[in-house]
């Protein structure tokens, strides 16, 4: 296996290559917008799963240099109710990192590694065993792997039929604010607002950041949502926001030009397909639990290095494929279920809105049980050297 096509340089891409780097193989990168992600992109956290994942390609503490641990976590409801969150032990805290800063540490070493990405380069088929794209060029590959996405052109080369993107309802955005809340800065709080959810945290250096899941009546493409004017954006969220607390105070320190739409939400409902021929799907093309899940970016980070030890160690590239799918898909997709059954209180109606304060804390004590729910998520680790069966 010398030529590995690698579709889309998000996040999922540049570790399936630098996976396959340390697994021997040798990887080309083809990301269809013409620059690199640098200050694209709002943040997210980083599981200790997913750090785990990230020391074997290497990238570990560039991205803990970068990043603020999170510790705690403290829930609100309606500006009166609040719960501290079970939490695991011995796991390893948070690591909340801004999207811009992960894509450069995972680009650096990539680039430190000898991997080649090549932008501008648009898929929009294949032929056999060479991709085809926009521009008209062509390149032959023994493996190609869709990293492209929830909106994945590689997956609809596996499957026309594959199902598209459930959108969630909500839109993201998020800000930096001067206010200061009364936390530490390892605390991050969820907060059921009067009219949507947001969370927020203190800042290791100065301020506070903010991201909310705006209720939205339609999901604006990414293009469209930054051609509204970023003062229309900040009206609506404070019409929306402005009575909670500290909503209002957040927003209203918030100076407008450090405010960006991350986007419309999504969630992957469950893929028929991973894999079909020399072609298979990692990250988010494959599976996308809502953000909600707070293991998108690790569950991405996760395939892609089992993807790489699968190709290592199976020489028979459609069972290695599948097997790599046995490995995964019962993960994901219990995560995505955990997290769509969350989405569902991040807009509730006027009767559950009420009602909530009461529900939540019988919540914690009889059904959140970390160990149970989240501990079998946070607790998994890869065993890089161990090879891979093809009964796996």
């Amino acid at each position: 296996m010398k030529n590995v096509a690698i579709i889309g340089g998000g996040i999922a891409g540049p570790v399936t290559a630098l996976a396959l780097g340390k697994a021997g193989i040798g990887a080309t990168i083809y990301e269809a917008y013409p620059t690199g992600a640098d200050g694209v992109g709002g943040s997210l956290a980083l599981a200790p799963n997913g750090m785990a994942a990230l020391e074997i390609v290497g990238v570990a503490d560039a991205v803990r240099a970068a990043a603020q641990p999170s510790t705690r976590s403290v829930m609100t409801l309606a500006n009166r109710t609040r719960l501290e969150l079970p939490s695991l032990s011995e796991v390893g805290p948070l690591h909340v990192v801004r999207r811009a800063d992960l894509y450069r540490a995972l680009h650096d070493e990539a680039v430190k590694q000898g991997v080649d990405v090549e932008y501008g380069r648009r898929l929009t088929g294949v032929e056999g065993t060479t991709a085809l794209f926009d521009d008209g060029s062509r390149a032959r590959f023994d493996v190609l792997v869709g990293a492209d996405g929830v909106h994945s052109t590689v997956r609809r080369i596996i499957d026309p039929d594959a199902p598209g993107p459930k959108w969630t309802g909500m839109l993201g955005l998020e800000g930096v604010s001067s206010y200061e809340v009364p936390e530490d800065p390892g605390t991050m709080v969820f907060a059921f607002g009067r009219r949507g959810f947001y969370l927020y945290w203190r800042n290791a250096a100065a301020g506070s950041t903010w991201g909310v899941n705006l209720p939205y009546h339609r999901p604006l493409p990414l293009t469209q949502a930054r051609e509204v004017p970023r003062e229309e954006w900040m009206r609506i969220l404070r019409e929306t926001y402005g009575e909670d607390v500290p909503g209002g105070d957040l927003l209203r320190h918030t100076p407008v030009t450090s405010m960006q739409v991350t986007g419309a939400l999504y969630i992957m409902p469950s893929v028929p397909h991973w894999h079909r021929d020399r072609m298979v799907l990692v990250g988010d093309a494959a599976h996308a639990p809502s953000n909600s899940s707070g293991q998108g970016a690790s569950l991405s980070i996760e395939s892609a290095v089992e993807l790489a030890r699968c190709l290592r160690d199976i020489e028979d590239v459609p069972q290695a494929f599948a097997t790599y799918e046995r490995l995964r898909r019962a993960r994901v997709e219990k995560v995505a279920a955990r997290a769509s059954k969350i989405n569902h209180a991040k807009t509730p109606g006027p009767v559950v809105q009420r009602l909530m304060p009461l529900l939540m804390p019988l919540m914690l004590k009889t059904f959140m049980n970390p160990d149970k729910t989240v501990g079998p998520e946070q607790r998994y680790r890869i065993d890089w050297d161990a090879p891979v069966g093809t009964h796996a």
